[in-house]
Formats: structure tokens, C-alpha cells, sequence
């Protein structure tokens, strides 16, 4: 495993990219540092054509619990730079993930508050442990949301619904985001390991340039016509069509084999 710093830590085995947060002592929340790391790791990951899945998560008995609040207390006079050293790595570390060609999964235990809520909606799935503990947290010390979660949670829930999470901030259990859609799957807290294995090996044995432009198709069809949605998805069906999954996924089918072989090529 290699550190982009300690804050961070990134590993690429397998065609599979895991980014760890490693801040366990102040529950992975962000400090600049770590923004700055996450960027980097993002960044390696988007140069690295081996990678066919990314997952996320926190070390220690966290996933994240939002910003590192010490950080404002011990200046609050420099707090909207303090804010933009933390803030705008992450957005462009985001902004990475949501563009890659490839699924990224969060695996979630514990506490998942402020940002960390908001890094677990950007990504593309979600599973969770049962002592997930999903929080709003923002406007609890007074501030309003950042990372994209004023965009993922309406999308997610409806706007009456993320309105009533972000003003009244009851916290949400794992079966509870369970139903609103905010997880995909839960499991056990001693299953989440295993079950996180299973679905990044099923991504990573997929098809890979497939999984990327349905995934882009569908983040962008909030922002387009009907009919230029319906070019969009024709220019992809092209690009689809001309590869060496396409083919395999197409031979399988005809001569009734269960399942193709996929390269992500």
C-alpha cells in the first residue's frame, strides 16, 4: 500500500483503486491536508489505465465525520480561507470521480456526517454497514452544505425530503437510508469487508467502457432535452459497439452462454 500522504491512503491492486481515509483519531475529518491528499490520490487513479473500480472509505470507526471543526475554532478570523484550503480540492477531487470511466463504490461504517455524507452521495454506489449514522450536520454549526450535496441529496430523495434532512437534521440510520436510496445495500459491520469484495470484484470483471458511459449518460440527464439526451446515448452506443466487450457480450448471448468474459477493452 502507498501513502499520497497519511492523511490518505491510495492502493491499486487488480484493476481495483481503494482510497482510504486515515484520520482515525479525529474520525477522518478533513483538515487540508487531507483534501490535498485525496486530490492527489483522484488524480492518480484518473492517470492509471489499469483501473476498472474505485472504492472509498475510513479507517478507524468512522467513514467520515465532516470538516475538522479545530481547525476554524483555533482562528476564526481566517475561517473562509481555512474553508477554501479544505474545500477546494475536495470539489475538484470530486469533480475527478464523477468524470472517471469507471464505477466508484463507497463503503460506509460508523459515523457518516457533513462531507462525509456528501463524498458517500458522489459516488456512484453505496454499501453500509448497520451502524451507519448518517448526518446533515452543516447547518447544525451554522453553515450551509458544500461537495455537491445541495445537488446529489434532491436528486437522491426529492427536494421535500432533502429539505427536511438538511433543516431538521434527525440522523438517519442504515435501514433509514436504505429506503430513501441513499445506500444500495446494507450488511452486518463484520460482513462489510466481504460484501465490499464481492461488488468491486463484480465492477472490475465488467465492462468497463460500458459501465463508464452509462454512468456518464445518466449524471449528466438531469441537465439536458429529451432529444439531446437521446444523441447522447446514440454517440455512446458507437463508441460501445466497437469494442472487445461488445463483441464478447454479444457472442455469449447469441451461442446462450451464461456470461461473457469481459476485459474492459
Amino acid at each position: 500500500m502507498t501513502s499520497t500522504e497519511d492523511a490518505v491512503l491510495l492502493d491499486i491492486q487488480h484493476g481495483i483503486a481503494s482510497i482510504r481515509f486515515n484520520r482515525p483519531r479525529n474520525l477522518n475529518a478533513i483538515s487540508p491536508e487531507l483534501a490535498e491528499s485525496f486530490l492527489q490520490g483522484c488524480r492518480q487513479i484518473h492517470q492509471d489505465s489499469r483501473c476498472r473500480a474505485v472504492v472509498i472509505s475510513g479507517e478507524g470507526r468512522a467513514f467520515m465525520a465532516g470538516g475538522d471543526l479545530s481547525r476554524f475554532y483555533q482562528d476564526f478570523e481566517r475561517a473562509a480561507d481555512t474553508a477554501e484550503a479544505m474545500i477546494a480540492p475536495m470539489n475538484e477531487a470530486l469533480s475527478i470521480l464523477a468524470s472517471l470511466p469507471m464505477p466508484v463504490l463507497a463503503s460506509l461504517h460508523g459515523p457518516v456526517a457533513g462531507a462525509g455524507m456528501s463524498i458517500a452521495l458522489a459516488c456512484d454506489l453505496a454499501v453500509a454497514a448497520h451502524d451507519v449514522q448518517f448526518s446533515f450536520g452543516y447547518t447544525q454549526v451554522g453553515t450551509s452544505p458544500d461537495l455537491g450535496i445541495s445537488m446529489m441529496l434532491p436528486r437522491i430523495v426529492g427536494l421535500r425530503r432533502a429539505m427536511n434532512i438538511a433543516l431538521l437534521e434527525d440522523r438517519i440510520s442504515a435501514d433509514q437510508a436504505m429506503e430513501l436510496g441513499l445506500v444500495n445495500w446494507v450488511v452486518p459491520k463484520e460482513d462489510l469487508a466481504q460484501a465490499t469484495d464481492a461488488i468491486l470484484a463484480r465492477l472490475a470483471s465488467g465492462p468497463t467502457i460500458a459501465y463508464g458511459k452509462t454512468k456518464l449518460l445518466m449524471g449528466a440527464a438531469f441537465n439536458r432535452q429529451f432529444e439531446s439526451q437521446l444523441t447522447e446515448e446514440l454517440s455512446a452506443f458507437r463508441a460501445c459497439a466497437s469494442t472487445d466487450d461488445f463483441i464478447a457480450g454479444v457472442t455469449a448471448f447469441i451461442e446462450k452462454r451464461s456470461s461473457a468474459r469481459f476485459s474492459g477493452t
